[in-house]
């Protein structure tokens, strides 16, 4: 017999009965004491094996390509590094990661995470002490490594293809070993009896998909006396049976429902992290770019109270000069005041959108990083193209082209013209959803499966027809058989066989019932469900489509108010200085000015958001597994009607 474990091998030899049985039991203790040893780590291995073979099925076949889904994060991980090289503060070795972790009493395994699964992934360029500059695209990268939910979803996905192997182990053939040794001592009779009983049995069982079960067993029994007669006997036994239900509870749509269930669970998962990643992408996009619109509102702030300071001193000059009353002074030294309390206000709130992004990604929220400025100036060269554009248009309109006070006002609708390349036609933007959107596919499969509980449920309700025959041949040994003679073959012709046939008539049915009934319910609600998905998908398109003409247009009434501020401020002071405004005309400018700069980084960050957010809930924006998103190209619509 060879019990294998990793690779190390124990092999005990056959040995003759009448000299050494106390071996069997022995041999059978030293095998449980290794298995039991090692069993831990090579289990785990095992594990992570089977989950990734079936993660990289269903993928395909959900997906039509396959990716790693790893669940072990690096024994080095961005957020450890941080604390440690930015010397911030941590409560307790779990804050560092499970490397970390001292080995509680009776651990079953000491190098887990021992090898970094992500030794050869180029980290984010940083050295100790210094803050951590991330570019929106590192910021993705970060996130997909680091966010404790993008961690659980993947999770989810492992957990489940975990399931599907337990539920495909039911259909499984299951192999059974067993050696004993007992020593035992009877002195209730006449005269006192000792002796050892040792034996092994082997066996398999199998289920089927049709319903049937077997099961065979084959087993060796040695006795041996300890009285001064030192009798011994051995005897070889063997037995089979097979079950088989004829009417209710068979056929592969009954009996292996699970496993079908446990197969579409996979793909669900799959689907479900999809979503999530291409959800969580967006979502890092749009706090990046939201941190940096305060970014800028901060700089926005700044200046406007440089420039509100510098109004305040002049007031105070053309006061001492006679040229301005002392209340145009106190208003300027108000608005100084006041744009002092919203500059402190803007960088405090810059703080807050920092402390939530780094929480976002993963990282310590008092760690030190630094956002890509650059991000949201690539964003504002677009504005200034469209300021711009409208600035060339007002200058070559022709004299008188301003039409008189009392001509009548024709509103100009948005130009579809102008429009952005993920501003699609509404029928075709919905035509995609549907073909895309990962979560309706999740509904559809779920009227499906409600549609088989309905199946097995009525089920149920039939008749219950089994059918049960078994073989034995030969028979096990006793101490009280010691005596007899050596039975070392299977005489088949002196078996014992039998069959028997069951019918259980479904008199008695009130708990079928009820879950019959309920099962047709459920697949109501999924129904429901589902019809309630597509509307949801609708509104979700079309709100999109209007969400992004709307900033659209602001962009460009932004853009034109913004040029128009600046204008406004620069005529405004040099009114002031010959005398021709008062000290609240200048004022006012600057605070327009203001709010045109915030509300031009507004709409641009919008924009950009709301294209994202439309690729999203088209399922149209593939997610790496590193986290970087790869955008939908609509000329790919174009290119495939053309063809």
């Amino acid at each position: 017999m060879n019990i294998h474990c990793d690779k190390l091998r124990i092999r005990f030899l056959t040995l003759n009965v009448t000299q050494r049985t106390l071996c069997v039991a022995a041999g059978a203790l030293a095998a449980l004491l290794v298995l039991g040893g090692c069993a831990a780590g090579n289990y785990r291995e095992q594990a992570d094996e089977t989950a990734a073979a079936v993660i990289h099925e269903k993928q395909m076949e959900a997906l039509g390509r396959a990716e790693p889904i790893e669940i072990e994060p690096p024994a080095d991980t961005l957020r450890r590094r941080l604390l440690m090289g930015q010397d911030l503060q941590y409560s307790a070795p779990a804050s560092l990661g499970a490397k970390n972790l001292e080995p509680i009493e009776h651990w079953p395994k000491d190098d887990y995470l021992e090898e970094d699964i992500f030794e050869n992934v180029p980290m984010v360029p940083w050295e100790a002490g210094e803050s951590l500059k991330l570019s929106l695209t590192n910021a993705l990268k970060v996130a997909a490594r680091n966010n404790r939910d993008y961690q659980s979803s993947k999770e989810e996905v492992f957990r489940s293809a975990l399931q599907l192997d337990l539920a495909r182990d039911a259909f499984r053939n299951t192999f059974v070993g067993r050696v004993e040794g007992v020593i035992s001592t009877d002195g209730g009779g006449a005269d006192r009896v000792t002796g050892i009983e040792g034996g092994g049995i082997a066996g398999v069982s199998r289920r089927l998909k049709s319903g049937a079960e077997l099961t065979t067993r084959i087993g060796l029994d040695l006795v041996k006396m300890l009285n001064p007669n030192q009798a011994s006997s051995r005897a070889l036994f063997a037995d089979a049976s097979i079950f088989v239900p004829l009417l209710r509870g068979a056929g592969r749509h009954i009996v292996a429902e699970p496993l079908t269930q446990a197969e579409r669970n996979v793909v669900y998962e799959i689907y479900d992290f999809e979503r999530f990643k291409r959800a969580f992408a967006v979502q890092v996009a749009s706090e990046y770019l939201s941190t940096l619109q305060a970014v800028d509102r901060v700089e926005n702030a700044e200046e406007n109270y440089k420039g509100l300071v510098a109004s305040a001193r002049r007031a105070r000059r053309l006061a001492d000069a006679g040229q301005l009353s002392p209340v145009q002074v106190d208003q300027a030294i108000q608005d100084e005041y006041r744009s002092r309390d919203g500059w402190i206000s803007a960088r405090q709130s810059l703080e807050r959108s920092l402390d939530s992004f780094k929480t976002l990604l993963g990282l310590p929220t008092d760690a030190m990083i630094e956002l890509d400025r650059g991000e949201l100036e690539r964003l504002a060269e677009s504005a200034r193209q469209v300021a711009e554009a409208e600035a060339e248009l007002e200058r070559g309109l022709p004299d008188g082209a301003v039409p008189p006070a009392d001509a009548p006002v024709v509103l100009v609708e948005p130009d579809p013209g102008e429009a952005g390349p993920m501003e699609l036609e509404e029928s075709l933007a919905i035509k995609l959803a549907f073909e895309n959107r990962l979560d309706l596919r999740i509904a559809q499969g779920t009227v499906y499966d409600a549609q088989r509980r309905v199946v097995v449920a009525a089920d149920g309700l039939r008749a219950e027809i089994s059918l049960l025959g078994s073989a034995a041949v030969g028979e096990g040994r006793s101490l009280g058989s010691a005596g007899l003679a050596n039975s070392d073959r299977l005489d088949f012709e002196k078996g014992r066989y039998s069959a028997l046939l069951t019918l259980d008539l479904p008199f008695e049915r009130t708990s079928e019932m009820v879950s019959y009934r309920d099962s047709l319910i459920q697949m109501e609600r999924a129904i429901r469900s589902l019809q309630a998905l597509e509307d949801n998908i609708k509104l979700q398109v079309r709100n999109q489509l209007r969400d992004m003409i709307e900033s659209r247009e602001g962009l460009r009434i932004q853009a034109r108010a913004v040029e128009l501020a600046r204008r406004r401020v620069r005529s405004t002071n040099l009114y002031l200085q010959a005398g021709r405004v008062e000290i609240r005309d200048a004022l006012e400018a600057q605070e327009a000015l203001l709010s045109a700069q915030n509300a031009l980084t507004t709409a641009l960050v919008n924009y950009r958001i709301a294209e994202l957010e439309f690729q999203r809930d088209l399922d149209l924006l593939q997610i790496t597994p590193e986290g970087l998103w790869e955008e939908f190209d609509p000329g790919t619509l174009n290119n495939s009607a053309g063809s």
